[in-house]
């Protein structure tokens, strides 16, 4: 008998390096913490139609993070969990579950990346299943929540801590070279944000502050497109607390903490 879980079966559109943005601020961001880890397991929670991303993970954070971590992707429709075990190896795994985040013998996992899995439910479902999440992650654990395009090209997260219902940062992640204006995002927000993005909303103000910069910064167009992202940000600190620095910048990122666009 099947057990009962938390969520609905999502499209599962996967397509390879989908999430490497994601993935890479990760490295920057979460994996300090992995690597004091005493259980080193992450999560990549409803992979979709084939595990191709949970596999890329498994794989950068071996490399970058430490020889020993565990990835589990975890996926609600039982017929993709069967098909991905022929992509199990050792530390790489797959099983079936939703939001609850099951764990052969109660392990809570360090991290969890949640992309594009909450796109189909109402918003006011999301604090919800935020709360699921983080409750089962390690106490010093993080869960990282988002939408991505089909190629991952346009990309933006939230990440929370363990236990918690309310985000700490939001990040923007885009391909500059392809960018018309940073607000192109907007089809890419998170579920919390997504239907805000309306005037008077804290997420609004941010894109339409975020454009004038970058349109107030098109004489840097022929030093390259990377050159007037990083002064399009270096525009927006004046109004807002922008977080890293230009080595993250450079990558098409931006990280805000989380107050600055919370819906109202």
């Amino acid at each position: 008998m099947t057990p009962s879980v938390l969520g609905d079966i999502t499209r599962g559109t996967t397509n390879p390096n989908r999430l490497r943005r994601i993935d890479r601020w990760m490295l920057h961001a979460v994996c300090p913490i992995i690597r004091k880890s005493t259980d080193p397991v992450v999560v990549d929670l409803g992979y979709g139609a084939t595990p191709v991303t949970t596999q890329e993970m498994f794989y950068r954070f071996r490399k970058h993070v430490r020889p020993d971590v565990e990835v589990v992707g975890i996926e609600i429709d039982p017929i993709r969990v069967k098909e991905a075990a022929s992509m199990v190896e050792s530390g790489l795994d797959f099983g079936y579950g939703g939001f609850e985040v099951p764990l052969p013998k109660s392990r809570r996992p360090i991290a969890i990346r949640a992309f594009n899995v909450l796109r189909q439910y109402d918003e006011s479902e999301v604090s919800k299943s935020w709360q699921l999440m983080t409750n089962r992650l390690a106490p010093e654990g993080f869960l990282v929540e988002g939408t991505c395009d089909e190629i991952g090209r346009r990309s933006s997260w939230v990440s929370l801590r363990s236990q918690q219902s309310i985000p700490e940062t939001f990040t923007i992640s885009l391909h500059v070279g392809s960018l018309e204006k940073p607000s192109d995002i907007a089809p890419r927000l998170p579920k919390a944000l997504i239907h805000r993005n309306i005037p008077g909303e804290r997420i609004h103000d941010f894109l339409q502050e975020f454009d004038k910069a970058w349109l107030g910064n098109s004489a840097l167009i022929s030093f390259g497109a990377r050159q007037r992202w990083v002064a399009t940000i270096e525009s927006l600190k004046s109004s807002y607390p922008i977080m890293d620095s230009k080595v993250r910048w450079r990558l098409g990122e931006v990280t805000i903490p989380w107050d600055v666009v919370a819906p109202k």
